[in-house]
């Protein structure tokens, strides 16, 4: 997925706050982006997520490049797919 593609979300949105990670599980992202988990690794494996990060077998995602980035309107727009 390309950056120049991404809207801006609300800048309060991004805003770092108190007691939020800036790092999410999958399962809370999945949570965030209300999709199934499994969803979301396959996702994530075809490189349609923003803000991945791989720490040994963990997986982390930036709580902020999920907020500040959205490919439209849709059913799978929350992660980025394209048909």
């Amino acid at each position: 997925m390309s950056h120049s593609t991404c809207r801006k979300a609300p800048v309060l949105a991004a805003v770092a706050r108190p007691g939020v990670p800036d790092f999410l599980t999958v399962e809370e992202a999945a949570a965030l982006l209300r999709v199934n988990r499994k969803t979301l690794y396959e996702s994530i494996r075809l490189g349609q997520v923003p803000g991945v990060i791989r720490v040994g077998k963990a997986v982390r995602i930036r709580r902020a490049a999920l907020v500040e980035c959205s490919t439209g309107k849709g059913r799978d727009s929350a992660l980025g797919s394209q048909r």
